[in-house]
């Protein structure tokens, strides 16, 4: 048996719902290639990322090369599939071809595929459509730079419904109608959790206690807004459960946004209670003491919150900011991994140990000459290091 969500995938544009201001943004992107070689469309699960990248290939006769990034998570496997793909012209008569980068939150730093991804997106002769569910973490600093943001949100309850009754009536089998309300309901939003329940409901009969409602992954956006603008939310110390992102970068965000929210003695009280997280965020990196992080994630949720004594849920929009500091620890731990590398080539060299290759550092730069550079086998990046951490000495 098809799966619904398969069966009655998009096939255009106007198959795909609630969804106008992403496909809009599609086709400014497309008309402006290759200012931009890659879009990343990023959001919710179920919300139909994989649906618009088909529904453009359909509507504008593109062949369409899938890879999905949880079976690519290193270099050599993502290089070997890929640069062929971006390279190639389509084969089978096509006006022309993207590359769909599907589920990117599975590509590895450390192993490779996130940096080989972006050198890709360099060279490559077609679009590239990347998918992701969270793009703010840390280590797509890089790819949001490089590629076109397009956020495609989160479905409504009544858009969710008139989906599930059309497709209903088009299997021809009836369905109740409080079966179907409680499905959109409880699906949150995902489209394809909703169909899920709905080929159960076609094939067996259930009652409205047996749809269970999904758990719903959350981006820092919405998280914030909570913890900001809704200072009566009993659930607010649990805020944070339903977002994929260490408590360390959720610090780094809260910091960022603060001054953009509050003034005053608003601003004071949500300052103190951040530098109280932070005491506690200190004790557990230095002893490793973890039962104080009920503490640090208290201060950061309700204590943040509190710090306006306002009891209703604030109105307006507020854009919030990415944390600077991110990249500032991304790029100085880029400075420290080839310090780091260069230095255990220079040990292995000359017998000694890294320790003391990494304490003598300073002294490289000036006895490295070109023929020592070579035997070392180092590597551009690390030549490039070289040269400007001696002129950096030189001042």
């Amino acid at each position: 048996m098809i799966p619904l969500c398969e069966k009655y995938r998009a096939n255009c544009f106007a198959d795909v719902k609630g969804q106008e201001t992403a496909i809009s943004s599609i086709h400014a992107f497309f008309n402006n290639f290759p200012i931009k070689k890659a879009i990343l469309l990023h959001g919710p699960a179920g919300t139909g990322k994989t649906s618009l990248a088909y529904a453009l290939a359909k509507e504008m006769d593109l062949e369409i090369f899938e890879l999905n990034a949880s079976d690519l998570r290193n270099k050599e496997k993502l290089e070997e599939v890929m640069k062929p793909a971006t390279q190639q012209q389509s084969l089978f008569g096509k006006k022309g071809k993207i590359i769909l980068v599907d589920e990117v939150d599975g590509l590895s730093v450390d192993k490779g595929g996130l940096p080989e991804l972006l050198a890709l997106i360099e060279k490559t002769a077609h679009p590239i459509i990347i998918t992701a569910n969270n793009i703010w973490q840390q280590k797509f600093n890089l790819l949001r730079r490089k590629a076109e943001l397009i956020k495609i949100k989160e479905l409504n309850y009544q858009t969710v419904l008139n989906i599930i009754k059309d497709i209903a009536s088009r299997e021809k089998k009836p369905v109740k109608e409080d079966i179907l309300k409680s499905i959109a309901a409880k699906s949150r939003g995902d489209v394809r959790a909703a169909l899920n329940d709905l080929q159960t409901a076609l094939d067996i009969e259930i009652t409205v206690e047996e749809i269970h409602e999904r758990e719903k992954e959350e981006d820092i956006f919405h998280v914030l807004r909570k913890v900001f603008k809704n200072q009566s939310d009993p659930k607010i110390t649990s805020v944070y459960d339903s977002v994929e992102m260490p408590i360390d970068e959720i610090f780094l965000w809260i910091e960022e946004n603060i001054p953009y929210e509050y003034k005053g003695e608003e601003l004071a009280r949500a300052y103190d209670a951040l530098s109280k997280a932070d005491v506690f965020r200190g004790r557990i990196h230095r002893q490793q003491h973890w039962r104080f992080l009920v503490y640090e994630n208290f201060l950061l949720s309700a204590g943040i919150s509190h710090a306006s004594h306002k009891t209703k849920p604030i109105s307006g929009f507020t854009m919030y900011q990415r944390p600077k500091r991110i990249l500032k620890i991304w790029l100085q731990n880029q400075k420290y991994a080839k310090k780091k590398s260069i230095a255990a080539k220079f040990a292995k060299a000359v017998h000694i140990g890294r320790k003391r290759a990494m304490k003598e550092f300073f002294l490289l730069p000036l006895i490295l000459n070109k023929e020592a550079r070579e035997k070392l086998d180092l590597s551009e990046d690390e030549e490039k290091f070289l040269e400007e951490y001696q002129e950096k000495y030189k001042r």
